[in-house]
């Protein structure tokens, strides 16, 4: 059993009022960037539940617009913080006690495909926590706060990390108490694991599946959407 948790609370600051809306309510080729994230995983079959986080303003939107789609797995939607962290935690709260798996996905990652998410539950099922990347395509530079460059890591040894990221649901319940204990705050759930000593098996992506931050996303993202229906 897999639940998968979509936060689609933050504040969209990087969209410039793009749309006059958040970005996870903008449509892209017709159709809004939520329901597209939340349809893939409804296709797959051993998703089970799906929690969205959302702004205290948006539920009653979110959820009307949920029931008026057809053929989703049960779901329910929950009110999201002030930090991505704080969202997942919350939506965490609601994860059923059958669920083996949980899945994160940001809801703004809406050309996610079924085939990562499937391979993302089975590393995460076998190796207790994976997240899904790709490897990195350009030289990247570990720069001081004096503004000059300290390190070069070599790339091959890099990648661009996405979500899904899947954890096994008892391995994130403990990252979570563990990080709201300690007070950190970290930048992915991933390092929120980490820090248990657990690692973390990479799941090779697609580049489309990119997340919608700022308008020009919006166009690269229906660029990928008319390459696919040719």
């Amino acid at each position: 059993m897999t639940t998968a948790v979509f936060p689609a609370a933050g504040a969209s600051t990087r969209m410039n009022n793009f749309g006059g809306t958040n970005k996870n309510l903008l449509k892209l080729a017709g159709e809004m960037v939520l329901l597209r994230s939340v349809k893939t995983f409804s296709k797959v079959e051993r998703v089970n539940f799906l929690i969205v986080v959302v702004g205290a303003k948006e539920v009653e939107t979110v959820e009307n617009l949920l029931r008026a789609q057809k053929d989703l797995k049960p779901w329910v939607v929950t009110v999201g913080g002030s930090e991505r962290q704080f969202s997942i935690a919350n939506g965490l709260k609601l994860v059923p006690p059958d669920a083996d798996t949980v899945l994160v996905h940001d809801a703004a990652r809406p050309l996610v495909t079924e085939k990562t998410v499937n391979a993302v539950i089975d590393a995460a099922e076998q190796f207790g926590g994976a997240i899904a990347a790709v490897p990195a395509k350009d030289t990247i530079k570990l720069v001081g706060a004096d503004g000059f460059v300290r390190f070069t890591p070599p790339r091959r040894e890099l990648a661009a990390v996405q979500t899904p990221q899947g954890f096994k649901r008892e391995i994130i319940m403990r990252a979570y108490a563990k990080a709201e204990d300690d007070g950190f705050l970290g930048t992915d759930d991933s390092s929120l694991v980490e820090r248990l000593g657990i690692r973390i098996k990479i799941v090779e992506s697609e580049y489309s599946n990119l997340k919608i931050t700022t308008p020009e996303d919006i166009w690269v993202a229906e660029t990928f959407l008319r390459g696919e229906n040719r």
